[in-house]
């Protein structure tokens, strides 16, 4: 596994939630089924909408801090960019 930054979102344009983790097809689950309490479950967050692979996680967690201090414009582009009709990616990495 390698570690990645991911975002989550509960719709096209919805609430984002931006994390970080070195298994993303396990952390994508535990979102999608609301086993992690909090933020994603409290929102309906549950697309993985965009994400980007890392080296290590020192410099995946440089990103994640990194992309929480965007504005939302920035974000939103940068998913449109990578995946422009927001379809869940889960499905693609399992």
């Amino acid at each position: 596994m390698h570690p990645c930054v991911y975002i989550m979102a509960s719709s096209r344009n919805g609430t984002l939630y931006i994390g970080v983790t070195s298994d993303l097809v396990k952390r994508a689950w535990q979102h999608k089924n609301e086993i992690i309490k909090g933020f994603t479950e409290k929102y309906t967050v549950h697309l993985l909408v965009w994400y980007e692979v890392h080296e290590n996680m020192e410099s995946a967690i440089s990103r994640e801090k990194a992309l929480k201090k965007w504005n939302r414009i920035w974000k939103l582009r940068l998913i449109e960019q990578f995946n422009p009709e927001w379809q869940d990616l889960y499905e693609q990495l399992i």
